[in-house]
């Protein structure tokens, strides 16, 4: 589960690029979101293309009309839909939990205490072991879901195994309740780039699916995520998908003692544009153990400010997130669901790693099938 970095909005004209403070009048009756400009001059000259966003939005509140629509006249980017969510599943009161879990707004209050600090933790052995058993708990999990996914599953019934099966290891499923997210998974479909919430929508021949967990265990989380295949997916999405892993990999070998956090950035960015690919900014890699979401901060743009040099006992996570278009997101007004700006397909995948004396640890790797993500197995 990725990390948020705060960004300020965006003049919505094409080439622009500067902040914007002025909302479309229209937009706000609509109760559309985003819609910002950083003057009339660029509003007025994005009219004609602007204008079809209330054409789009007044369709799409006759559509609620016969069928489940929970934002009358929000915008939404693609073609993914918001489908009812069930209510929130329960974890037996004898799985230890961390201090979120049964928290009113889900305040992770450990992680609180930390905010603002850059001193990134060198695990000792026994904190080690801990997070190899984790780890290799959180990968057991996923590749249950992997299993599951099939045209006409929901989302739903995903995160329905994953919670059983994080249940069965002894372990807490970490995204539910974090922050009040109410489920035990992420599951990000199409353009979705992370932090979709599971709910009742069947997903469909050609999708592409990301299934992010997180578990905990005796005091660790362990988190990954992968992109799988849903039916016959088009070329230009297994093309996403495959450099999205290739980009993962090729920062992973690079880690070591001494490299800068930053570099993981530089290293992705530069595989992901060679292929015609942006690299979302708005969500990091991130330091994790004891703490689900800690230092050091990981980017996977290039050119980033990351602070942190590392040194063996170090645990993090890397975690692209690649799109076929902008690099750009807007949120769903779920507060969650993090989709490309153009409504263009989005991949990510995951290891959470430990830093080795001569290298790294992928922690989260996967046992089967020489380590290969599944979406390499029908290859």
């Amino acid at each position: 589960m990725a990390s948020a970095v705060v960004t300020s909005r965006v003049c919505e004209t094409p080439g622009c690029g500067c902040e914007a403070k002025l909302q479309c009048p229209t937009c706000i009756k609509l109760g559309i979101q985003g819609s910002f400009f950083c003057s009339q001059v660029c509003f007025k000259g994005s009219w004609s293309e602007h204008k079809q966003v209330h054409k789009k939005a007044k369709e799409t509140q006759e559509e609620s009309k016969n069928g489940y629509n929970p934002w009358p006249g929000f915008r939404y980017t693609g073609s993914l839909r918001a489908f009812p969510v069930t209510p929130k599943r329960q974890v037996p009161d004898n799985i230890p939990r961390p201090d979120y879990a049964d928290h009113l707004e889900g305040v992770p209050l450990s992680e609180r205490q930390m905010r603002g600090s850059t001193n990134i933790k060198q695990l000792d052995d026994e904190e080690q072991e801990g997070m190899r058993v984790v780890c290799k708990l959180a990968r057991e999990i996923l590749d249950v879901a992997a299993e599951a996914i099939s045209i006409g599953v929901t989302t739903d019934e995903i995160d329905r195994l994953v919670h059983e099966a994080t249940i069965d290891r002894e372990c807490y499923p970490s995204p539910l309740n974090y922050y009040c997210f109410p489920k035990s998974c992420c599951t990000s479909i199409n353009e979705v780039i992370c932090h979709g919430i599971p709910d009742l929508r069947p997903l469909e021949n050609g999708d592409i699916v990301n299934i992010d967990i997180t578990a905990y265990h005796r005091d660790f989380h362990g988190d990954l995520n992968e992109t799988m295949f849903v039916g016959e997916v088009d070329e230009a999405s297994k093309e996403l998908v495959k450099t999205t892993y290739e980009c993962l990999m090729m920062a992973i070998d690079e880690v070591k003692p001494g490299v800068r956090y930053r570099e993981m950035g530089n290293i992705i960015q530069k595989h992901a544009q060679s292929h015609g690919y942006s690299v979302v900014r708005s969500y990091c890699g991130h330091g994790i153990h004891q703490l689900f979401h800690t230092a050091p901060s990981v980017p996977h743009y290039g050119k980033n400010k990351a602070i942190g040099v590392m040194k063996p006992g170090h645990t993090f996570t890397i975690e692209p997130m690649i799109s076929q278009g902008t690099w750009r997101d807007e949120m769903w007004p779920d507060n969650w669901t993090a989709v490309t700006q153009d409504g263009k397909r989005s991949a990510q995948f995951e290891h959470t790693l430990l830093v080795t004396d001569t290298g790294c640890e992928i922690l989260t790797r996967r046992l089967a099938n020489n380590g290969q993500p599944h979406f390499m197995d029908s290859k």
